[in-house]
């Protein structure tokens, strides 16, 4: 089960990608580029093609200050993060880097980035900074990811995706050979290139996020497992700086990954939302009040509590919404909650209670980046446990995913509220109803992804769903307006979602539904057989995804 280390970081420079060969191209999906060196999708000349095309991106849109540049710790980080400064150097941009012999070891969290994006263009109109964040997020061991941050601090929009892929492209069909580099040695040996201390620069502001004098005075026993993520030596930091009581039950790293439990359906994946994923945590949670984890590169959160054990994230994300916007005095009036389209219609309610309005976008954190800028949104989150919010006075702190803070919240509910989030959401599901909710794929090939993204309204003649009438079909995001990629169907108690993967040679559905699993079931069913019909011949059965 275990990837070969070696063999990994060999085909990394030993092989080259055919750009004549599509799945070889490099491809920005909701997250970035992803792939393996071993099917080369991830190998150097992938690297130095998006490098180059983001430094043609920051000439043409005029960005000229720093470029943070973090890493996690997947095998293929390492190399890429040499190569990225190969190009940079030669270039003359001034880099951000941790130090690799710094107490985080070199490695940054995503949300770490995002935070020093934002800190340092706050108050700039000028050489603003932006940044580059080598990782696959959670994926296998086996996998290698790259994603840019423009200068708002979170994932860039589809605009900057398309040229920086369009880009990157054109340097492979050109050759790699035609963009300028320098050694990985003169490259740190540069004046332009930067140690940062990421780590203190964040922790030592979390406080403007999180009410720690509640946790330390509560005396909170927390505990987290690291999962060997670029995180894992900020938990020890973030105790020792803020008092709390908090354990890591694991600080090793390893980029095989040898000490996860397998997923469910037997991949070695650091999904902090995955029960099987997670075995290890919930196997000691009766020794915390409250635990938690986050994935490789921290911008997904998993929460445990003693008696619920791993909390769904959509339930989380409901209960973060309740507390937040009852204990965050000077947020304004008119702040809304931002979810995406395929998140607990559960948040919707939570938030209609408490007078505020929902702001749904199609799926990808991009999408909540203006609203987080401008402070119209308090708290953002997806269905896959990414989440952020808003500093307690109301201004940005991060505008990307962070799980450092979706995890360190749950301190704070416990400590204010006397319950932990597992029995918030308890009581939340007695007023609102408790709703069921199942995510379901199945393999799709380029052209069938392209004909599920193209579906509009009138390609279903359909009146019901599930037995009750359709209320909306939707295309198109209410909140931003935006294109969903696929469709959205919703019922007085229920509602289904079809989108084909912008990273995966897959299609997804989501269905939930107030009336329990055999309504689910039902729509799911109904839902299947219209994407065979679609599709067929050659159509799959679902699986529920992992």
């Amino acid at each position: 089960m275990l990837v070969d280390v070696d063999d990994l970081l060999d085909a990394y420079t030993a092989r080259s990608p055919d750009p004549a060969v599509p799945a070889q191209r490099v491809s920005f999906g909701t997250s970035g580029h992803r792939g393996s060196a071993l099917d080369t999708t991830f190998n150097e000349d992938h690297i130095v093609a998006v490098v180059e095309a983001v430094r043609r991106y920051r000439v043409d849109r005029g960005i000229d200050g720093p470029l943070f540049l973090g890493i996690d710790t997947h095998a293929l980080s390492a190399p890429a993060k040499r190569t990225a400064l190969e190009v940079l150097g030669a270039a003359g941009v001034d880099v951000m880097v941790a130090p690799e012999t710094g107490p985080d070891g070199g490695f940054t969290p995503t949300p770490a980035v995002s935070h020093a994006i934002l800190g340092y263009n706050r108050g700039r109109r000028s050489g603003l900074a932006d940044g580059i964040i080598v990782t696959p997020s959670h994926n296998p061991p086996r996998d290698g990811g790259i994603k840019y941050n423009p200068p708002h601090g979170g994932p860039a929009g589809t605009d900057a995706t398309r040229w920086i892929e369009a880009e990157a492209n054109a340097v492979l069909e050109a050759g790699v050979e035609t963009v300028r580099r320098i050694s990985v040695d003169r490259a740190l040996a540069l004046d332009t290139t930067h140690t940062h201390d990421y780590l203190t620069a964040y922790v030592d502001d979390l406080g403007a996020a999180v009410d720690f004098d509640a946790v330390r005075e509560a005396g909170v026993v927390l505990g987290v497992d690291p999962l060997g993520g670029a995180g894992v030596h900020y938990w020890h930091r973030i105790a020792e700086r803020w008092g709390l009581d908090l354990t890591a039950v694991d600080t090793t790293l390893d980029p095989t990954f040898r000490f996860m439990s397998l997923d469910k359906d037997g991949v070695i994946r650091m999904d902090p939302s995955s029960p099987d994923a997670m075995q290890r945590l919930l196997g000691l949670r009766d020794s915390f009040d409250v635990a938690f984890a986050c994935d490789t590169d921290y911008d997904r959160h998993g929460i445990v509590t003693r008696e619920g054990g791993l909390m769904p994230s959509n339930d989380y994300l409901a209960v973060a919404v309740w507390y937040l916007f009852q204990n965050r005095p000077d947020w304004g009036e008119g702040l809304r909650v931002g979810k995406t389209l395929v998140t607990s219609g559960m948040v919707d309610r939570v938030a209609r209670s408490l007078g505020r309005g929902s702001y749904e976008v199609p799926v990808g954190f991009k999408w909540f980046v203006d609203g987080l800028v401008d402070g119209s949104l308090g708290f953002v989150g997806e269905e896959s446990a990414g989440a952020t919010f808003l500093r307690r006075d109301g201004t940005p702190w991060t505008t990307d995913k962070d799980g450092i803070v979706a995890c360190l919240l749950a301190a704070e509910i416990l400590a204010r509220t006397g319950d932990d989030p597992a029995r918030v959401y308890a009581s939340l599901a007695e007023r609102f109803g408790r709703p069921t909710y199942k995510r379901l794929s199945a393999p799709a090939t380029a052209e069938q992804k392209r004909r599920l993204k193209s579906l509009d309204a009138d390609d279903l003649e359909l009146r019901e769903i599930g037995g009750q009438p359709i209320e909306t079909v939707l295309t198109h995001a209410p909140g931003n307006g935006a294109p969903i990629g696929g469709l959205k169907i919703t019922t007085a108690d229920a509602w289904c979602a079809l989108r084909p993967s912008g990273t995966e040679d897959i299609y997804k559905i989501y269905v939930e539904s107030f009336l329990g699993p055999d309504h689910v079931d039902r729509i799911a069913a109904e839902v299947e057989g219209i994407v065979g019909e679609i599709l067929s011949p050659g159509s799959r059965p679902l699986r529920e995804a992992p």
